[in-house]
């Protein structure tokens, strides 16, 4: 039952992700498509936007973290996500300045791999763990 559990539970965050990167990745190109707004910072402005919406449906649905201590998860989660920012913005600019990828395939390529290698594993065991 305990693995049936966990393995909803991370089906559940990965769709919490999903939403949240849909948000992420429709900021992005309405800042850099739209309004010129240089991919970096849009994608950095994108992010953010982003974690806001993953934090509310990792605590309200994912997670089910429904306590009093939201304020101290939302500091957790801050760390996380300014860790999963720095990364998501360092591995955009490298391989599209870098390698020369579209920005935007960038932007699918190291989102995927942070979603399963960093994100899930620090918001499952750090941010909204039980305790």
């Amino acid at each position: 039952m305990k693995q049936h559990y966990f393995s909803f539970e991370f089906l559940k965050s990965q769709i919490s992700a999903i939403v949240a990167t849909g948000v992420d990745f429709l900021i992005l190109l309405i800042l850099v498509e739209l309004f010129a707004v240089w991919y970096v910072v849009a994608s950095a402005i994108a992010a953010f936007c982003g974690a806001v919406t993953n934090f509310v449906l990792g605590r309200h649905w994912a997670f089910l973290s429904h306590d009093d201590r939201w304020h101290h998860q939302a500091q957790r989660y801050a760390l996380v996500a300014t860790g999963s920012l720095i990364l998501n913005t360092l591995g955009i600019f490298l391989l599209t300045d870098g390698l020369e990828v579209h920005y935007f395939a960038s932007k699918v390529i190291v989102s995927l791999f942070l979603a399963v290698s960093f994100n899930f594993p620090l918001q499952k065991f750090y941010v909204f763990k039980a305790n």
